[in-house]
């Protein structure tokens, strides 16, 4: 489905400034908002930093999006909603990346005691050193 029919979709307003971060979305999985502020002002010129935040907040609400809130790190987005999957970052350079559940249909939400809620949705993070860092890591300490 094209952007425009997704905006639509969800009772939104079409307008450039939306169409533009949903592409920078698309094209920078897990980026900042900051980060997709310069793909947006290098796509269409302007936008202020405030209708960045403001159009990524609606998008989130209204499911086109998904925000990521890893400790101690900035907000990042990504455009992979409808599913269950977790992040795997890497403590050096934050690099993320996108982990289907290890088993099974959804067997992260199933709690050992859900004290009677309905759980539709599990946030999962792994953390560790890429190869690149844990490469690094080596040569410095090899030195």
């Amino acid at each position: 489905m094209r952007v425009e029919e997704q905006l639509r979709a969800q009772g939104l307003q079409v307008t450039a400034q939306r169409i533009a971060i949903m592409h920078a979305v698309t094209d920078h999985p897990h980026a900042t908002a900051e980060t997709i502020l310069e793909a947006v002002l290098s796509q269409i010129g302007s936008i202020s930093k405030q209708a960045v935040y403001d159009s990524l907040s609606v998008l989130a609400d209204k499911d086109l999006i998904r925000r990521i809130q890893p400790a101690g790190s900035p907000a990042r987005f990504e455009d992979r909603v409808g599913d269950n999957h977790h992040h795997l970052i890497c403590r050096t350079c934050s690099i993320m990346f996108d982990i289907d559940c290890a088993v099974g249909d959804t067997p992260c939400l199933v709690a050992d005691d859900n004290h009677g809620f309905l759980i539709d949705e599990a946030e999962v993070i792994y953390w560790g050193h890429c190869p690149t860092c844990l490469a690094a890591q080596e040569k410095t300490a090899a030195v």
